[in-house]
């Protein structure tokens, strides 16, 4: 039940939100907030009021459930507004976490203790593209200082109670029980005559501020995650608290809310908010299903992947032993594992023990006997599915009963890999992204024959290591990949046609994009791509598409790794264009009869943009994804999709399924049978259905 209570301790009133598990803000709580600060009030034996949060959280903000269908009277910040105006002074026990509205709760507090628990204190709306909207750009400027405020909540980021404590958020810092230090501190407010102190009557003189401070700040988020506009209107609000007084920038901070929330940026980042936190719920494995436990890991190679897989094992505390099959890869391997915590320690990342215990927990073999006791086996070397059928088969020769065995494949089919093992219901696939301890997406390939608690293993482990676990079925690529095969295939088509690779990489990065998809490939390896299709071998069509491509590879360019690839590389490693390989596809494209018209810009973007999403719809279509959601988790975070343009289906959806078929025949008639339609895409347009009625519901 959402709601606030109040008892007595004696002369305070203490109030406790209440919300289960993170006493969000939902219309209850503010009701019973708004009450019990005027019941406080009125009753004459209360000299001071305490309010704090019921279990392990003071408030985590707003109920997400409230972004859909608008929130109930009494607003937030009104119920704020009221309790600032409180006769008899307030005190915020900040018991743990304090995230948007509710840091928003604690600043309309006249003080603030905190508990040494209190590790994330903030005003994080920016990155769902909103502004805090209950007073928070207004009076956290006046507390900490336009400067700290500033960083606060342009960048989203929680501070620890320490921290808060250094910046003047929060007043005092307790050991013990938060509620009984803050009850204490309320007494010694009330002994030595100290009353009310609202945020709200503080001034802000603009002469105190460094002239520039609001033009540089703006000039340093050109490319803020939360997109083109959130950033630039929570500066404004703040610089709306400079020199006026409250009401005055609370209305100026209410019209820039208000503006943001009207625009697709904001609903592209909710939307991504609730699909990140959908993925883990997967139809047929429920509460009833019991996780194996994983106490221990095996990473079977030990080059870039291996090495970042075992790093983002050994940064959740977790033992890995790594094996190789020679002694000076792994000697290699370990060394560029501890060289990287030894990099983090010097950078002040971890503390020196914290490095200590990682590197403790590393150990190494050149036999696959010593992977013995592991409870999950990562293997994770070249994509090659006779290797990967040999190693499985001596994995399942040496793996204790239950053990999980995993393959990091991009690509290849997880039930043929299971079918070397005499247990193909503990084999499944963990496809993770480059580098692996840093990237967030871990993409699970769940086999025909993969066990239910074998699943729920992954995607707890997932949860532990700090991963975005999403779940495909098998197919040539899985979800990602597929959806990229289509993505650059349209791409060397436009280079073909006479795009440079500047020309669509400057295209996509300024519509949003990380990073455009010949800087991609770059960065990865032209080879990586090239070895694919040597191994799968593509249709006549397609290889026509990649002959530029190959014959870059087989010069010698791989990409940054070799100097060269599709951009040539100086020592800063930046790239520059290369008239040898523009000239390579404007001759090929004049051979294949495509090199007449030049795409611009916007026809680059909508035509990789539908390729990509015409492709997740016929994987949603055969089953092989769970959501549209889930495709655009996918792509959020492990292919640098913006968050702010909400994915390929998102877009798709948002420009409309029916304009989006119309346009799909249209590059069909022009370009031919690649562009079929998804038939997904036809019944719904056809129907007036959504994306997200397609696949598994809930």
């Amino acid at each position: 039940m959402a709601t606030a209570t109040l008892t007595k301790s004696g002369d305070v009133a203490v109030i406790r939100l209440e919300h289960a598990p993170v006493n969000a803000l939902a219309q209850g709580v503010r009701q019973g907030l708004k009450d019990g600060i005027a019941a406080a009030n009125a009753d004459p034996t209360i000299k001071a009021i305490v309010v704090t949060g019921e279990g392990r959280a003071f408030s985590a903000g707003a109920d997400i459930t409230e972004f859909r269908s608008g929130p109930k009277p009494p607003g937030l910040g009104e119920v704020i507004d009221g309790m600032e105006a409180s006769g008899k002074p307030v005190v915020a026990a900040l018991n743990g976490l304090a995230l948007g509205g509710g840091l928003e709760v604690a600043l309309g507090c006249h003080y603030r203790v905190a508990t040494k628990a209190a590790s994330q204190l903030g005003l994080p709306e920016v990155k769902i593209g909103i502004l805090p909207g209950a007073g928070g750009t207004q009076r956290m400027p006046r507390l900490i200082g336009v400067e700290a405020a500033l960083d606060m909540i342009v960048s989203g980021n929680p501070i620890n109670a320490e921290k808060a404590a250094k910046v003047g958020l929060v007043d005092r810092v307790v050991e013990g029980d938060v509620v009984e230090g803050a009850i204490a501190f309320a007494r010694e407010l009330v002994a030595a005559g100290k009353g009310p102190r609202p945020i709200s009557a503080t001034r802000i003189d603009p002469a105190s501020l460094p002239k520039d401070l609001f033009d540089n700040k703006r000039a340093s988020i050109a490319r803020h995650p939360s997109g083109p506009m959130a950033a630039k209107n929570c500066i404004a609000a703040v610089e709306a608290a400079v020199g006026s007084d409250y009401k005055s920038g609370l209305a100026r901070e209410r019209d820039l809310f208000l503006e943001l929330a009207g625009k697709p940026y904001a609903r592209a980042l909710q939307y991504a908010f609730f699909a990140e936190r959908q993925v883990a719920n997967i139809p047929d494995i429920g509460k009833d299903v019991t996780p194996r436990e994983i106490k221990t890991v095996g990473i079977l190679g030990a080059g870039t992947m291996g090495t970042g897989i075992a790093l983002a094992f050994l940064n959740a505390g977790l033992p890995v032993t790594v094996v190789e099959t020679n002694q000076g890869a792994l000697d290699h391997g370990a060394k560029r594992i501890r060289d990287t915590i030894d990099s983090n320690v010097k950078r002040g990342r971890i503390t020196e023990d914290e490095g200590a215990r990682r590197i403790g927990n590393l150990a190494t073999g050149l036999d696959l006997k010593v992977l013995t006791n592991a409870d999950l086996i990562i293997e994770a070397v070249f994509e090659n599915m006779a290797l990967k059928k040999e190693i499985f088969a001596k994995l399942d020769a040496v793996a204790k009963p239950g053990a999980i065995l995993a393959s990091n494949t991009s690509t290849l089919d997880v039930d043929q890999i299971a079918a070397a093992t005499k247990r193909p219901q503990d084999v499944l696939g963990m496809h993770f992204f480059s580098p692996a301890n840093i990237m967030r997406l871990l993409e699970f390939v769940r086999g025909k024959a993969t066990a239910k608690d074998a699943l729920a293993s992954a995607m707890a482990i997932a949860r532990r290591i700090g991963k975005v676990g999403v779940v495909s079925g098998v197919c040539f690529g899985f979800i990602g990949n597929r959806m990229v095969e289509a993505y650059l295939e349209e791409v060397q088509a436009m280079m073909l046609e006479g795009a440079t690779p500047a020309d669509i990489d400057n295209a996509l990065e300024s519509w949003g994009l990380a990073m455009g998809p010949n800087a991609m490939m770059d960065m990865a390896g032209l080879d990586v791509g090239y070895r694919i299709r040597q191994e799968h071998k593509p249709s006549e069509e397609r290889a026509r598409f990649y002959r530029v491509t190959d014959a870059i590879v087989e010069m010698g360019r791989h990409g940054q790794k070799t100097g060269a690839g599709m951009y040539s590389y100086g020592a800063d490693r930046k790239r520059q264009s290369d008239p040898q390989i523009e000239a390579m596809f404007a001759k090929e494209g004049a051979a294949q009869g495509r090199a007449n018209r030049k795409p611009e810009a916007e026809e680059i973007v909508e035509r990789c943009l539908l390729r990509l999403a015409n492709e997740g719809a016929q994987i949603l279509d055969e089953g092989i994804a769970l959501r549209a959601s889930d495709i655009d988790t996918i792509y959020l975070n492990g292919y640098g999709f913006p968050g702010w343009r909400g994915g390929p289906m998102w877009q798709i959806e948002e420009m409309g399924l029916a304009k989006v078929v119309e346009k799909i025949k249209g590059y069909e008639a022009r370009h031919g049978a690649r562009w079929n339609v998804a038939p997904l895409l036809e019944r719904l347009a056809a129907s007036g259905g959504k994306l997200a009625d397609a696949g598994v519901k809930g």
